[in-house]
């Protein structure tokens, strides 16, 4: 067995993730805890208070199931990294208080700034992106900005007050503002924005207010006393564990599926959904769709971003759960989501006449600042289990395959698609359909359904281990070397159906706007 273990800790949309490994990238325990985001006077967001009550939950559950496992103790771990979903807002003043509520990247309210933005310094920039955010807060006037001492995301938040140190890796600051090709903020577009600023008699100094830049496989810190404490209250996990920068879902989504090369893409499927390609040279237009980032080892990626993944998928297994309980025959979470995603094996291709809207959030790619969920169907559909099943996870797809075709007029090319992600989780069926949507092959790794936190704990591990390697270097030869891959290719029954559903999808767009209005 190893002498050495690294642990990853992710906060996705849903859950709070741990994951601990060994020096062979082996999963050696798990530990998570369940959250929500909540709409509070018309913004998303988390209760900061929640975060560290959910890390030290998703911790005593790794311990209790290691301990289980292999009945001993904890061993002392060699390293740890943070991630957690991109962009949002948060801001503190100089006695480090938060200033407003979280704002995550869910909120569509930066409409004005990302178009501004964008512009002026001839990049995109998102409405999720914390730099769209910050500047909205300057257009409203809103009372807080001048206090503004720091800015950071979520895993930047989190990294710090368990570290001290105020870093974000390469990553997870290109959602933050624009980088350069050396991997720090990049100086022209800075400064044209801080002009836009102080236009506006904003006396924040952006240079000041944003952390300083990693790359991976760097030395970010280490565990401090309090930050020992915050993580694990008993007292039993000992300050001094190093740390590797902070990251993104984004990037340890890359890491989990070995995307990081030029012309490899991954899938992340979750509570919004995003495939990120990374690019072999620059794109040739600028698309407000598509999100321009880097691999946590600094090179380009486009993004094409969806607000809204399989949110739908879990509230319609919630319900046929309840309905089972109901009936007296009560069912677990795995055995409600393996029988309703392998039903979808069995619906028609198209879907039989149904369709699904997943939008609890706007969605930029789409154009829509709101969104409402709908399940539609017409007169002639054929609304059965199977096809119910099958329309709801294409749905889920269609917003990113939409994105998608802006990336095929660029004529950006992909070699390899890697999905990941608990949508994954039920073998071959997400897979099978997501290959039918996007016309390529589509694999997934054995440790796909674990996700960025095990792509964070690999992250700390490459920086205790790379030994000159890059990270792609790293992850091929360590890491993946041997690896499980399921690969599925588009089944082309699956993709006649899924072309006819999009088709349809598109067109029922247009009652998005009306169902915003009339509710």
């Amino acid at each position: 067995m190893s002498d050495q273990y690294f642990m990853g800790i992710e906060f996705g949309s849903t859950r709070i993730k741990a994951v601990m490994i060994n020096e062979s990238a082996d999963v050696m325990a798990l530990g998570w805890h369940t959250w929500e985001n909540q709409l509070v006077d018309g913004v998303w967001s988390y209760d900061l208070d929640e975060v560290w009550v959910g890390v030290q939950d998703a911790f005593a559950r790794l311990r209790d199931d290691y301990e289980r496992n292999h009945h001993t103790d904890l061993p002392a771990l060699a390293g740890i990294g943070i991630s957690a979903m991109m962009h949002g807002y948060l801001v503190f003043n100089e006695s480090e208080q938060l200033l407003v509520p979280f704002r995550t990247w869910r909120n569509t309210m930066t409409a004005q700034a990302s178009e501004e933005l964008t512009r002026l310094i001839d990049f995109t920039i998102p409405q999720r992106w914390c730099i769209a955010h910050l500047y909205q807060a300057v257009l409203a006037g809103e009372e807080h900005v001048p206090d503004i001492d720091f800015m950071t995301s979520l895993a930047g938040y989190v990294h710090w007050k368990l570290t001290g140190v105020k870093v974000l890796g390469v990553g997870d600051a290109s959602g933050v503002f624009p980088v350069d090709e050396a991997h720090n903020w990049d100086q022209a577009r800075l400064e044209k924005t801080q002009a836009l600023f102080d236009s506006h008699g904003c006396t924040v100094k952006l240079h000041s207010i944003l952390p300083s830049i990693l790359d991976a496989g760097a030395n970010a810190g280490c565990l401090t006393e309090e930050g020992a404490r915050l993580l694990d209250p008993t007292g039993n996990l000992r300050p001094g564990v190093v740390f590797c920068p902070p990251e993104g879902d984004a990037g340890t989504g890359m890491v989990a599926t070995n995307a990081v090369a030029p012309r490899t893409g991954n899938i992340s499927a979750g509570t919004s959904i995003f495939a990120m390609i990374v690019l072999e040279r620059a794109m040739a237009h600028l698309h407000p769709e598509i999100d321009i980032v880097t691999t946590p080892g600094g090179d380009p990626v486009a993004m094409v971003h969806c607000n809204n993944g399989a949110s739908e998928i879990d509230a319609w297994a919630r319900v046929f759960a309840q309905f089972a309980e109901a009936a007296g025959c009560p069912i677990s979470d795995s055995d409600v989501f393996t029988t309703l995603f392998n039903a979808a094996l069995d619906g028609e291709a198209d879907g039989g006449g149904l369709m699904a809207y997943n939008y609890l959030a706007g969605e930029t790619v789409t154009g829509l600042d709101q969104g409402r969920p709908l399940i539609l169907r017409t007169p002639d559909s054929r609304l059965s289990l199977a096809n119910f099943a099958r329309t709801l996870i294409m749905s889920s797809f269609g917003t990113l395959s939409l994105g998608m075709r802006i990336l095929d007029s660029e004529n950006v090319r992909i070699d390899s698609m890697f999905a990941h992600g608990g949508l994954f989780t039920t073998k071959s069926v997400a897979q099978r359909l997501l290959a039918a949507a996007l016309g390529t092959k589509v694999s997934v790794g054995s440790a796909a359904a674990e996700g960025g936190a095990w792509g964070m704990a690999v992250l700390a591990g490459f920086s205790m281990h790379h030994q000159g390697l890059t990270l792609t270097e790293y992850l091929d030869s360590v890491v993946f070397a041997g690896a499980e891959v399921n690969t599925v290719a588009p089944d082309p029954a699956d993709q006649d159906g899924y072309v006819r559903f999009l088709a349809a999808y598109e067109k029922g767009l247009a009652i998005q706007p009306i169902a915003v209005e009339s509710s």
